[in-house]
């Protein structure tokens, strides 16, 4: 099992220190969530709480994920870079195919590129980003982005995007590129993972809805025909700290990679990521 923690730091020495230290006791990767702005008030659905509502306040201090992991990057040598989740359609895809290439150049190959197509519709409208089109423009943006990675001469022509007599550098140091981990519990998100992705990212509230989520998600899988599985990450979010046992369980359900939650004080951070090391990590 793979163990890794979120970076929900904001100031450089916070960041620093968890960022350190996470590397030191073994961890294998840094996940960063984002949002460009939050709504004072919204009425869209938060779908990964029974609640509908997100558990961050609108007054939530989030960084841009490509400038901390780029600045994480710089102060680490050996572990991964994460976006937890970054919403792919909000933005224009040329110029996020070059933060991700240069971020993954920067860090020595070490990004992985986990991705959604949004759910917050105030967030879109905010930006005067088009809410309604977003999977089909994910999809596109997905294409057009491994097309600029993988070929000198890119050409893609799609119904939202097209490029063609162009030519971006650097490529990313991972071949053919960067993983992509979609995020997404609806069907239309596990069909989009199991059709385009390298791996699938899921909020785990209880281990029987968690059992129930990849069960369906191995069922695409297998009618898109896929000769490698999703590499499955679970965020739990059980209600009590994480134990061996649940550990087990996922492993069970066949994830491989663990994201461990903590809160955005550097210390208590810190503390916990120590814990589980001692209480979890080294009985697994």
């Amino acid at each position: 099992m793979k163990f890794a923690t979120f970076l929900m730091q904001t100031n450089p020495a916070s960041l620093s220190s968890v960022a350190r230290r996470a590397e030191e006791l073994g961890f294998e990767s840094l996940w960063i969530p984002e949002h460009i702005v939050l709504p004072v008030k919204y009425q869209s659905a938060y779908p990964y709480s029974s609640s509908g509502r997100m558990p961050a306040p609108p007054e939530t201090p989030l960084h841009d994920p490509m400038l901390v992991l780029a600045y994480i990057a710089a102060i680490t040598s050996k572990i991964k870079l994460a976006t937890g989740i970054y919403v792919l359609p909000i933005r224009n895809p040329i110029t996020t195919a070059k933060a991700v290439a240069s971020l993954d150049v920067l860090s020595g190959g070490r990004f992985i590129f986990g991705v959604g197509i949004g759910w917050l519709e105030e967030e879109f409208s905010a930006l005067g980003m088009n809410f309604k089109d977003r999977a089909l423009r994910s999809r596109e943006y997905v294409e057009l982005m491994k097309e600029l990675w993988t070929r000198n001469d890119p050409v893609y022509k799609g119904k939202t995007v097209a490029i063609e007599g162009f030519k971006m550098m650097p490529k990313p140091v991972q071949k053919p590129h960067p993983p992509f981990i979609f995020g997404g519990h609806t069907e239309p998100s596990l069909k989009r993972a199991a059709r385009l992705g390298n791996g699938w990212y899921g909020i785990a509230e209880s281990i029987p809805d968690m059992r129930d989520v990849i069960a369906r998600l191995r069922g695409h899988e297998r009618a898109f025909g896929r000769s490698t599985p999703l590499e499955l990450t679970v965020s739990p979010r059980l209600g009590e700290p994480l134990k061996v046992q649940h550990v087990r369980q996922f492993e069970e359900m066949g994830v491989e990679r663990i994201i461990f939650g903590a809160g955005p004080g550097a210390k208590d951070q810190i503390a916990a990521m120590e814990h589980l090391r001692d209480d979890v990590m080294t009985k697994v």
